[in-house]
């Protein structure tokens, strides 16, 4: 009977990390094949600010999450889904700086939130400390605005004459 489970158990594993392997191959980044900033935008104004710092988190998150394997699946786990999270907040962050539509910023807003909890959540699973503590933003102007004035900030690159 154990014998039976073994045998059922090995199949089982081959076929997840089979499964693995093909997605894996399917979903490979290539960072080259994605560069956004320089894509249907003459290089200059919001959209081509927002298409670099888009591109910039992209690469940093699909750099972070290549770790070499620990030998302990719950660490490795968290060592490539920790980047993953940030790479969300990141892309978030650009949406919140240089977007228009006022329901898919409130969904960036929610997407930081969430990273951010799920991030420390998956640390503590392992024992590990929790990142620093920060606000998560709920508004982010962006570096400079049409006119090249700069808005009065606050914490975190915030304007206070933003809406909430």
């Amino acid at each position: 009977m154990n014998l039976r489970y073994s045998r059922k158990s090995t199949v089982v594993a081959a076929a997840i990390l089979t499964t693995m392997g093909i997605c894996t191959a399917a979903f490979a980044h290539d960072p080259s094949q994605h560069d956004h900033a320089s894509m249907q935008t003459d290089g200059t104004g919001p959209e081509a600010t927002y298409l670099a710092e888009n591109d910039a988190a992209m690469n940093k998150m699909m750099a972070a999450m290549e770790v070499e394997p620990s030998g302990d699946v719950d660490r490795d786990f968290v060592a490539m889904m920790t980047p993953h999270h940030q790479g969300a907040i990141d892309m978030a962050l650009a949406v919140l700086k240089y977007g228009k539509n006022e329901q898919l910023k409130r969904i960036a807003q929610e997407i930081i939130v969430d990273q951010q909890q799920e991030i420390a959540a998956m640390k503590l699973a392992i024992g590990d400390p929790l990142p620093p503590s920060e606000a998560a933003p709920t508004q982010v102007a962006p570096e400079t605005t049409p006119t090249g004035s700069t808005p009065s900030k606050t914490m975190q690159g915030m304007d206070p004459n933003m809406k909430m």
